[in-house]
């Protein structure tokens, strides 16, 4: 099964960008941080910015969050992303002759509904802020038990 990592990597960006604020902000470095390439970077980092997520200044390498972590949740995030945006995936291509092949389609449609109207809503209550908290607060608790060893 393919799956992306756009969500993660994207989140990774803004959480990067506002825990970083003052450092080196280039797509070499946020790239270095995802492990990935500087282009799928300015990639991603373009549709934030298309998204009113992230904002820039042409010529300089100082991105910013367009608002407050604690104001932008991970619905936000998710549905800056250029895919489509269902989370299940249906195969358009069953055996219509076929009891289960001919109604499988639609009647997966509403329980695929129903769990995606289910984890937007989850996802609308989880805030940038709460992830780079999480963030900040594994990296203190990983050197105050680095320091005890």
């Amino acid at each position: 099964m393919k799956y992306s990592h756009k969500l993660s990597d994207a989140v990774h960006i803004l959480a990067f960008v506002d825990i970083f604020q003052d450092g080196d902000l280039s797509s070499k470095m946020i790239a270095s941080s995802v492990e990935s390439n500087p282009s799928l970077i300015r990639r991603l980092m373009s549709l934030l910015k298309k998204a009113g997520l992230l904002s820039t200044q042409p010529g300089t390498v100082a991105p910013k969050l367009s608002r407050p972590a604690s104001d932008i949740s991970l619905l936000d995030i998710y549905q800056a992303l250029d895919e489509e945006r269902n989370l299940l995936h249906i195969d358009p291509k069953t055996n219509p002759n076929c009891l289960v092949g001919g109604n499988i389609q639609e009647t997966l449609d509403e329980a695929y509904a129903r769990v995606q109207s289910s984890a937007e809503k989850e996802m609308s209550q989880i805030t940038l802020q709460s992830i780079i908290d999480g963030i900040l607060d594994r990296h203190a608790k990983k050197t105050a038990d680095d320091s005890n060893s």
